[in-house]
């Protein structure tokens, strides 16, 4: 009976139903410069594609809510988001913003430490884009109620979803919305419900009256032009299209009708499918100042390479590159790469190699350090070892051993949305 349904019960009304969580980092471009820049915090905040400081060309790749205040939008051109939120330093005695332009390869590095956090919360996760996934955490945690000592009745699956976010803004220090239920397309309405920095729990049993009011384009995947169309039809709301005759919506609009009629209605088969193995395993670790103490350094280094190898051992993952991250003030990444003649499972080279790359920072003041393992094989072959450093590669940074390329639009079959949620133009993938 596994993965069946019983005659009569819905899987969203099930006990058993999945627990998946939709995260969505809120305005993520806009939260990294705010992590470099903390004096942006509060401000009206405009991230531009092809922008440059004191020119008009470019587009909006996002905006912080702030900054939507004054009408600008994502994709927006930057010379009618000037009109109207002027620099700050032109603005005179009117409200003013900050512009900056995209650094995508920072933002790779801060989204890098919250997908660590993703796959170490789940074992089935599916990236999205740079912002986005999803997480099936079924086997780990249930729909079950329990007595936190609170006024209201909470669920184990609800303390996941709250752990995850603490985690994010604690060890990352970027805010994420989260949205909890029992299929994909609830969570990622759910995610979207209260933002920013949003956690919205809808149980199972519970996601048709969770939708009902909201409007038709709040159903995943309807689009401006499906809306448009489904409003000729009289269907405005989610509810709406619940009630809509599925034939009528089937000849209007193919297969793809049926589909959003069951999800209007919470019903959503699929499965969270992972995109693909890890291409690194990574952990880091930020002082609580800033340090130029070489053995505290080393110390924390010497941690992080231990947990690193311990956790590619366990996911079965050998590797051929060993790497560090040293963030030094205000806010500069800084990283170093040693590629190894073959791929390997062995700790002691891990720290070995992490001390020595660290070596070219001592005197070096640093807020955050890091350790990582790349470019990862997870064939089921005899685990190897290297003894010394024979034939070893030159140091390389991490973005040349194992980053993807940039400039890959967020992508997912989710009919007209298949954009980054949230008002942020994807610039590219977690990998």
């Amino acid at each position: 009976m596994a993965g069946e349904t019983l005659p009569g019960v819905a899987r969203e009304d099930r006990t058993d139903a999945r627990v998946v969580l939709h995260v969505d980092m809120d305005c993520f471009y806009a939260s990294c410069e705010r992590l470099r820049e903390p004096s942006l915090r509060g401000e009206p905040l405009v991230v531009g594609m092809g922008y440059e400081d004191g020119e008009s060309f470019g587009a909006v790749a996002t905006a912080s809510y702030e900054a939507r205040e004054f009408g600008v939008e994502s994709a927006q051109p930057i010379s009618q988001a000037l009109e109207r939120l002027p620099p700050i330093e032109a603005s005179g005695d009117e409200p003013g913003g900050r512009y900056r332009p995209v650094d995508i390869e920072y933002y790779q590095s801060v989204a890098e430490e919250v997908r660590e956090i993703l796959h170490d919360c789940a074992d089935v996760v599916r990236e999205v884009s740079i912002d986005e996934a999803y997480l099936d955490v079924t086997d780990s945690t249930a729909w079950r109620t329990v007595d936190d000592g609170s006024d209201r009745e909470r669920t184990l699956a609800e303390g996941v979803g709250r752990h995850l976010k603490q985690r994010i803004a604690r060890e990352v220090g970027v805010p994420a919305s989260v949205g909890v239920a029992p299929n994909m397309s609830a969570a990622k309405v759910a995610s979207d419900h209260d933002k920013p920095d949003g956690l919205v729990v809808v149980p199972p049993g519970s996601v048709r009256d969770f939708l009902a009011p909201l409007s038709v384009t709040e159903v995943h995947g309807v689009g401006p032009v499906t809306a448009r169309e489904m409003g000729e039809m009289g269907i405005e709301t989610a509810g709406d299209l619940a009630a809509a005759d599925p034939d009528r919506l089937e000849a209007r609009f193919g297969s793809r009708g049926r589909e959003l009629h069951d999800r209007a209605r919470g019903v959503d088969d699929r499965e969270v499918t992972p995109t693909g193995r890890p291409k690194s395993l990574s952990r880091e670790s930020a002082f609580a100042e800033a340090t130029d103490d070489a053995d505290e350094k080393a110390d924390v280094v010497t941690g992080l390479a231990a947990d690193v190898a311990d956790r590619a051992r366990r996911r079965g993952a050998m590797y051929r590159t060993i790497g560090i991250k040293v963030v030094v003030p205000p806010y500069d990444v800084n990283t170093r790469a040693r590629s190894l003649s073959g791929p390997v499972d062995d700790p002691d080279l891990v720290r070995e190699v992490a001390l020595d790359l660290l070596a070219e920072f001592d005197g070096d003041a640093a807020r955050k350090v890091g350790v990582r393992v790349s470019n990862l094989s997870f064939a089921d072959a005899d685990q190897s070892r290297l003894d010394g450093w024979e034939g070893s590669d030159a140091t390389v940074s991490t973005d040349e051993a194992d980053e993807a390329p940039a400039g890959a639009e967020s992508a997912e079959s989710d009919g007209e949305r298949g954009d980054a949620t949230d008002g942020q133009v994807s610039l590219g993938d977690f990998d």
